[in-house]
């Protein structure tokens, strides 16, 4: 038997329309019965499945379902609902998905039985409602949704501490908890954390120097200026930035073939030492080679989306995976740019923001018109002597097939000996002619595998040859990886129900969530494109880009955002701990022409970045989790850092800037470890010691040190890395072979710059300023006095630390000094910024 409650649900769906039984068999109640029903039971399903589409701003087909009224009146297609009548009603028509309507609420979960039994109760009881049934009060909008406006600096008590507008908003806060703002920190420790979160790289002695003698009130304010203005700049703050755009040096998955595209990072690098607005350094990345005057930097700026991982195996639908391309260029705007999880609306709507998954796939509609080409940096002169080297080994294979008029079946031979490993480790057009049917491959991958078999076939060594040289002609040029706006007529975008590209359901067109301001109006002449949401994303009206900018920047500062939930922004994320001085901050950018250092400048000079960091019992238990900025925050150092650093103090930090990425050491046996084994060919020369960021990233194999110490995948975008301790982080510092490598080169220093055998407690002193930033304490320096005698000693027992005389040999032991520099360079306080 059916329940009675869901019997008339039931047979409406089985019934024509008009015969249901419902339709006539109860009398109605009283009006007050009736429109207690409306507001207790039909009111709160049209509230929440209905009126986000048909509420009293903008509704869809003018129709509003807010009040009774409005759904009575009805739209462009007259009223909702026929009073006594449901089967006649268009409103149960369209929430059932029969007729001609679509099913509502469109591209979102059904109604439930229940819900849908209630609206045609309430349809059959002659859609009564409350005569006074106030309208629909649209929600206050989410805090994020609305515009920033700078708000006054607080009036403060102790305005003694007071640096700059900063320090007003956190001191508010501070003691209206009762507490205040901590001490300003040691000038040594202060030098050194504003040298590691500007430059990522640790003062140099004579640095320490000038700044701890330079007794001048604006001291500090100069060193800031000098260290925003090193070149060094642009790779601390452009390895933060290359986490967003999930730059790596290969393409990722099984294969994991490398690519070239270490051209983006150095206009990365090159960006943020040039203070190129963000506004424009978001419109580059985004559309730059949409530009009318777009040039070389432009095009390389776009990068920034050639960034998403490549599949490239056999057999693989090569469209599901441009799709999957697609999606992740999505999902990495909306979090880099909005902080919003608009990835949560790929398969229906958003269940917490207002996005719906048709303006996800609006948002998809800006990137699915994209091809993917490689950019070749080079002048015409350049490409001209290219073309006449190709037209040599054009002859040549002309030439080449009038010789051997059997060549094609020769090739096929050739290629049915050829084992899978062979053919996955070619270059991408002979891998992908190897995967084609033969009847349908290119001229140009029938001529890359003759090419091929040349080059590895015995019989056609005179041919190999002259081949090998005739290419040795061609010039190589730099490539990177760009995206350019599709040539011709644009794809057409549709809604992937459920997801799934394999079932295309309404097409949609550019544009952008409705909760957000608009893009400016289409024309009939031009279609919103990628340059139209670059500058929609940082127009004045976007309330979220400026914000979510700002608010990383700080997260760097302090280890934890003003909203710490840095990548969600909507109705699930964190509230802003300091909601007036994060839209302050916000404005300050944007009003100052979106220059980021001005903003750097401001944060690193208040009173708030400069306090010491040790906890206070006061703070702790007021504010356990230091929300309230009572104290500084101490943070290991990044994965980069922490190598760039141990570089430094050791002397061999090559500090060239931008470049290809390169070969440091690592440990045996890793390139072993994904399915291809690729080559690791490790630098001799100077490349061995450069900065962090220039290492070649193999998604697949990632270069151990730097995961060790959580530097992010690249398979995805990353908006904030973690920070781990475990003990491996302490045995790869000690015992790490590149680690030892660098301990050698400070021990070498120390041994150069303070000669002498009997200079121990000096060198001790003179590596503790090297490493730390400061002088040792008698404690410290005691316990390595005694590490040294101790090694001397036993390095005497052993016999391979004396004197002709077959006394311990001297304190100049290059061996006694590489322990020190192991114990030096793995302090706690050495991987920390205080």
């Amino acid at each position: 038997m059916v329940p009675r409650i869901l019997s008339g649900c039931l047979v409406s769906m089985l019934l024509p329309l008009g015969t249901h039984p419902a339709a006539t068999a109860a009398s109605p109640p009283a009006a007050s019965e009736a429109g207690g029903d409306y507001m207790r039971e039909v009111k709160p399903i049209l509230q929440r499945a209905c009126v986000s589409c048909h509420g009293p701003e903008k509704p869809r087909g003018g129709l509003r379902l807010d009040t009774a009224a409005a759904i009575l009146r009805g739209g462009e297609a007259g009223p909702a609902v026929v009073p006594g009548n449901p089967d006649e009603s268009p409103l149960l028509e369209a929430v059932l998905g029969v007729g001609t309507t679509d099913r509502m609420p469109l591209n979102r979960p059904p109604l439930g039985v229940e819900e849908i039994e209630a609206l045609r109760r309430w349809i059959a009881q002659g859609a009564e409602s409350p005569a006074d049934e106030p309208p629909l009060e649209a929600p206050a909008a989410h805090w994020a949704f609305v515009a920033p406006k700078a708000a006054a600096p607080p009036a403060v008590a102790a305005t003694s501490l007071v640096r700059n507008a900063i320090d007003r908003f956190i001191l508010a806060r501070l003691e209206a908890a009762g507490l205040t703002l901590a001490e300003e920190a040691e000038r040594s420790i202060l030098l050194r954390r504003v040298s590691l979160d500007l430059t990522g790289l640790p003062p140099t002695l004579a640095e320490q120097e000038e700044f701890l003698n330079d007794s001048r009130p604006d001291a500090y304010e100069r060193l800031v200026d000098r260290l925003l203005a090193s070149p060094h700049f642009g790779e601390r703050w452009g390895r933060l930035w290359l986490d967003q755009a999930r730059y790596a040096d290969s393409n990722g998955f099984n294969i994991d073939a490398p690519r070239s595209i270490w051209k983006y990072r150095e206009w990365v690098i090159g960006a943020f030492n040039a203070d190129l607005p963000f506004d424009q350094f978001v419109i580059d990345q985004i559309a730059g080679d949409l530009r009318p005057d777009a040039g070389f930097a432009e095009r390389i700026a776009t990068g920034f989306h050639r960034n998403t991982p490549l599949n490239q195996e056999g057999g693989i639908d090569v469209e599901q995976f441009r799709i999957e391309s697609v999606v992740d260029r999505v999902n990495t705007t909306g979090t880099v740019f909005l902080g919003l999880s608009v990835g949560c609306a790929q398969c229906h709507d958003h269940k917490y923001d207002p996005i719906t998954q048709r303006e996800y796939f609006q948002l998809f509609a800006f990137f699915n018109n994209v091809d993917e080409p490689e950019l070749e940096i080079a002048t015409p002169e350049q490409l001209a002597q290219r073309a006449e080297a190709l037209a040599r080994i054009d002859r040549f294979h002309h030439e080449l097939a009038a010789r051997h008029p059997d060549l094609e079946e020769r090739e096929r031979a050739w290629e049915a000996t050829l084992d899978l490993a062979f053919k996955q480790v070619q270059g991408a057009v002979a891998r992908v002619a190897f995967d084609t049917p033969r009847e349908q491959r290119s001229q140009e991958q029938r001529r890359a595998l003759v090419e091929l078999m040349l080059a590895n076939h015995p019989d056609y060594r005179e041919e190999g040859q002259t081949l090998a040289e005739l290419q040795s002609r061609i010039p190589r040029f730099v490539t990177t990886l760009v995206v350019q706006e599709r040539a011709g007529q644009p794809r057409i975008t549709h809604i992937h129900q459920g997801g799934d590209f394999t079932r295309p359901g309404e097409a949609v067109t550019p544009g952008v969530p409705a909760v957000l301001p608009a893009l400016p109006e289409a024309s009939s002449t031009h279609r919103p494109d990628r340059l139209d949401l670059a500058n929609w994303l940082v127009s004045r009206e976007n309330p979220l880009t400026a914000r979510v900018a700002v608010n990383r920047i700080w997260q760097n500062y302090f280890g934890r955002g003003l909203v710490e939930t840095e990548n969600d922004f909507g109705t699930q994320g964190s509230p802003p701990s300091h909601p007036e001085l994060l839209d302050s901050l916000a404005c300050f950018l944007m009003e100052r022409g979106w220059r980021l250092k001005p903003l750097h400048r401001l944060i690193v000079t208040s009173a708030t970045y400069r306090q010491a960091s040790r906890s206070r019992e006061a703070g702790q238990a007021i504010d356990p989790d230091n929300r309230l900025l009572w104290r500084q925050a101490r943070l290991r150092l990044d994965a980069e850092l922490i190598r760039d650093s141990a570089l430094a103090c050791s002397g061999l930090l090559t500090r060239w800037i931008g470049g290809p990425s390169v070969f440091p050491p690592q440990p045996e046996g890793v390139m072993t470890l994904g399915q291809m084994n690729r080559e690791w060919k490790v630098e001799t020369g100077p490349n061995r010691y450069r900065r962090g960021l220039y290492t070649h990233l193999w998604r697949a194999t990632p270069y151990p040190f730097l995961t060790t110490f959580d530097a992010p995948s690249a398979v995805q975008t990353c908006t904030r890395r973690l920070r781990s301790n475990t003990p491996l982080q302490a045995l790869t510092l000690l015992n790490d072979p590149a680690m030892v490598e660098i301990a050698a080169g400070l021990a070498q220093r120390l041994l150069t710059e303070v000669p002498g055998a009997a200079e121990d407690a000096a060198r001790i002193d003179r590596g503790f300023r090297i490493c730390l930033g400061r002088p040792p304490s008698e404690f410290e320096r005691e316990t390595l006095l005694a590490l040294v005698g101790r090694e001397r000693l036993e390095r005497a027992a052993a016999g391979s630390g004396t004197g002709s005389n077959g006394s311990p040999a001297s304190g100049a032991d290059p061996e006694i000094w590489l322990t020190v520099a192991r114990v030096l360079l793995n302090l706690d306080e050495f991987v920390t910024r205080e």
